[in-house]
């Protein structure tokens, strides 16, 4: 199993302070996000789930899996939630050159920009791993990043989907930043977890809003 932490603890908050990992409120809003969509199927069935609670969240999309399936892409715009970039090839921020790295950031901004609705200025970097160098530029370029407060781990196979509701229920907070994966990987664990958790969240009275 791949190392990550589930809860981000206010150490890693305060030394990356530059990066958005939750927004305190005082109206119990907690932020659902969905990584590497969209994907047929699953990107649909997210939609409906959440829509059945009148949910808003925000998608960080693939620059090419936008170009594959552009009808619903715009279909998540249409539905009211917001849009993300999460780099054209899902890149590896660590193991890329800045240069590539930044040119495959602005390929994806390129699809986004055609839709008049987007603004394609929320970042998440795939894995969550970015240099400070690529960072720097994106923001200077206007870039939010975009980071967490409480990870799923729908992605990880070696987990059960009872462990990935437990990584959520355990630790939200008002003003968590919630990550999912609207992904074929992930979607077992997705399957089983979301339902559930915006079922809990609602019963808890926290009330769902997408990142602007």
């Amino acid at each position: 199993m791949s190392f990550y932490w589930v809860k981000t603890n206010s150490f890693i908050k305060r030394v990356f302070s530059k990066y958005c990992w939750d927004i305190p409120n005082k109206e119990k809003k907690i932020y659902l996000t969905f990584d590497d969509g969209p994907t047929p199927e699953i990107t649909d069935w997210v939609l409906a789930e959440l829509k059945k609670f009148d949910a808003k969240a925000t998608f960080f999309c693939i620059g090419k899996n936008i170009k594959d399936n552009y009808s619903l892409f715009k279909k998540v715009i249409t539905e009211g939630h917001s849009i993300g970039n999460h780099t054209m090839n899902h890149l590896n921020g660590w193991k890329s050159q800045n240069n590539d790295y930044i040119e495959n950031v602005k390929n994806c901004a390129a699809i986004l920009a055609e839709e008049k609705n987007v603004k394609p200025l929320l970042f998440r970097p795939p894995y969550g791993k970015i240099k400070k160098a690529q960072s720097k530029v994106l923001r200077n370029l206007g870039y939010k990043i975009i980071m967490w407060d409480v990870l799923s781990a729908d992605f990880d196979q070696s987990i059960t989907p009872e462990k990935c509701l437990e990584n959520v229920i355990k630790n939200v907070k008002s003003g968590s930043v919630i990550v999912f994966h609207d992904s074929i990987k992930a979607s077992q664990n997705l399957k089983f977890a979301l339902p559930k958790t915006l079922h809990f969240l609602k019963e808890k009275g926290f009330a769902f809003d997408s990142i602007h």
